[in-house]
């Protein structure tokens, strides 16, 4: 189920308890109009700010796209080179840091830019929250919910929106999803493709061997495919979190004659799908390749960001499918 849009109001405790933010007069009288802020995060710990942060630190990509898609632009960013590559949706408008790798970010790099707030999903160690948090204030998110992909995605847009200033424009974005969500729906079942299967994946190549990724329906993109009125078609489990499992070549001959989805992206230049499986016997024998129903979705739209990316995707996929 869908989380509802909460807006920042004055101190609750219920509001507390839901990971709501909560505001608080500030004790300088020559500011009457700041405000203190008080949220709770992910991970149940309040986290108070003298203000809506303005100098914030995000290290993961999907943290980045919600604060530049919010209007925030970040003073630093974890792997900065990658961000540009794979998450086209929501480009960086001013030049921060880059502060190292989304796993091990550079504690003195961010310690330098003297940040309001660090914001941080929970795929980091515990190790690394806790020498982060003796830098600035950390608001730590729930990275994925198989459960419930995109009203997590939506919380954590509302999280940081609260701890930025920006309630607002997160209140925009989401009624903005929701019409391209509506919009792709009704696409697609004029052009007849209502509860169509599709199977989405992504794959890399380790020892000359293709690994494919399945994005079930517990994935973010395979709760938008369900959105937009699709079916998803892989029968394996996903994980708990991020709703993705693992197979190989001969494991797609369970799909059938489906639609087949995968983004590339040509940072390495790498294509499994079309290059490396070109010449497969098994893959030239699967139905929805014989019947030429593999498409490539743009590079560039990140699979595990907000939802600008998620927009993008429902454009790719639709103008794919109904071309």
């Amino acid at each position: 189920m869908r989380r509802p849009f909460i807006a920042l109001t004055a101190a609750s405790a219920a509001l507390a308890l839901a990971g709501c933010g909560t505001t608080e007069p500030a004790d300088n009288a020559s500011e009457p109009s700041a405000q203190s802020i008080t949220l709770t995060d992910a991970s149940g710990a309040k986290v108070k700010l003298d203000g809506p942060a303005k100098k914030v630190v995000g290290t993961e990509w999907d943290v980045v796209e919600h604060l530049v898609s919010l209007g925030v632009d970040p003073v630093g960013v974890a792997d900065i080179k990658g961000y540009t590559a794979w998450d086209t949706s929501a480009p960086l408008k001013n030049s921060p840091k880059d502060i190292g790798t989304r796993g091990e970010p550079s504690m003195d790099t961010i310690a330098s830019l003297s940040p309001d707030l660090i914001v941080a999903n929970n795929d980091l160690s515990v190790s690394v929250l806790k020498q982060l948090r003796k830098v600035a204030p950390v608001l730590e998110i729930q990275s994925a919910k198989a459960s419930d992909q995109i009203g997590q995605m939506e919380e954590n847009l509302d999280l940081i929106a609260q701890a930025t200033g920006t309630t607002d424009k997160a209140e925009e974005l989401r009624k903005d999803f929701d019409a391209k969500v509506a919009e792709g729906k009704k696409a697609l079942a004029d052009a007849g493709l209502a509860g169509r299967e599709i199977a989405f994946a992504d794959g890399y190549v380790a020892s000359n061997q293709v690994s494919i990724r399945p994005y079930t329906s517990g994935s973010l993109i395979g709760d938008v495919n369900e959105a937009i009125g699709l079916k998803n078609a892989w029968k394996v489990k996903g994980d708990e979190k991020y709703g993705l499992a693992t197979t190989d070549v001969e494991g797609l001959s369970d799909l059938g004659d489906v639609e087949f989805a995968y983004i590339g992206n040509d940072v390495d230049g790498s294509d499994p799908f079309a290059d490396d499986l070109a010449k497969n016997a098994v893959w030239k024998g699967l139905p929805f390749v014989k019947k030429g129903n593999v498409h490539r979705l743009p590079d560039g739209i990140w699979m595990f960001g907000g939802q600008q990316s998620m927009e993008a995707y429902i454009d790719a996929l639709v103008t794919a499918l109904t071309k």
